[in-house]
């Protein structure tokens, strides 16, 4: 299956598969098993965060999976607390303490947390972090434009990539248009609205009935299609493999357009705007 999956570059040169695997709340030994099962289901990308406390489950799991470290990308987040310089360079090597692991293929700011105006240390430490080889890969997680420019115009280095949510009420349309002509990735987190609702949506169901397939595997296909990374959370080995399973279809223009037009100007699951919202 894992031969299947597409790869994209980032800017600073490290491929990531097209889609991957959202583990917050997955933890323990449920959590073990459920990560291991996705690796052994083909999925190359795990992504987790300090503030998930599943930093551990992830590194147990890559450890009892199926292929070797170096075919994995593991991607974990620094949290808001930590964004000055010393806290971040001592949470980035926790980080990688609890994983059991010797680095991190991407490392991300979780939040920015501009009241407290911290990120560009935060960053200046993510770049210390890569050049010392902790790191792979440094990116950014619900960053706005201006966000970003910051960290380029002070630090003279770009995010590879940044997370942000995008799911079809809320499909971002004006930032990934902006990313796109940065040279920045989009990983889209919640990429299925984490919730029912989304299953609901009859122009959807129409949609999945045309092609054979699930309303999740269509909305995902829409994620590849815009160009975004998604990585939705399952413990199920069968949904699992069900989210891989989007390479053997595609959506013309007006089925994209029909996901797209879902958006709502109050989209957000939980009213998070990263111009406000301030991340323990």
């Amino acid at each position: 299956m894992s031969n299947s999956i597409p790869e994209i570059t980032l800017n600073d040169g490290l491929t990531l598969p097209v889609i991957g695997l959202g583990t917050y709340s997955l933890k323990g030994s449920k959590g073990v098993n459920s990560i291991k099962s996705a690796i052994d289901n083909g999925y190359r990308l795990i992504d987790t965060a300090y503030n998930y406390e599943n930093e551990g489950t992830v590194g147990e799991a890559v450890r009892r999976g199926s292929v070797p470290r170096d075919e994995l990308k593991i991607t974990s987040k620094l949290p808001g607390r930590y964004h000055e310089y010393d806290k971040a360079m001592t949470a980035i090597q926790e980080s990688l303490y609890r994983a059991n692991l010797e680095y991190y293929d991407l490392y991300i700011i979780h939040w920015p947390n501009p009241k407290k105006d911290n990120y560009v240390e935060a960053w200046q430490a993510l770049i210390e972090a890569k050049k010392s080889g902790l790191i792979r890969s440094i990116g950014v997680s619900n960053f706005l434009p201006e966000h970003i420019e910051r960290l380029e115009k002070e630090t003279g280095v770009k995010p590879s990539i940044n997370q942000i949510e995008l799911h079809p009420f809320f499909n971002q349309a004006q930032l990934r248009n902006w990313h796109e002509e940065n040279n920045i990735k989009i990983e889209s987190w919640s990429p299925l609205a984490r919730g029912s609702e989304i299953f609901e949506v009859e122009t959807i169901k129409k949609l999945a009935d045309r092609h054979n397939k699930t309303i999740s595997q269509v909305i995902l296909r829409w994620h590849y299609q815009l160009g975004a990374i998604p990585i939705p959370k399952s413990s199920s080995p069968d949904r699992q493999l069900e989210n891989l399973s989007i390479f053997d279809f595609s959506l013309d223009e007006t089925e994209m357009s029909i996901i797209s037009e879902l958006t709502r100007p109050d989209g957000r699951i939980n009213d998070q705007d990263p111009a406000t919202y301030e991340e323990f």
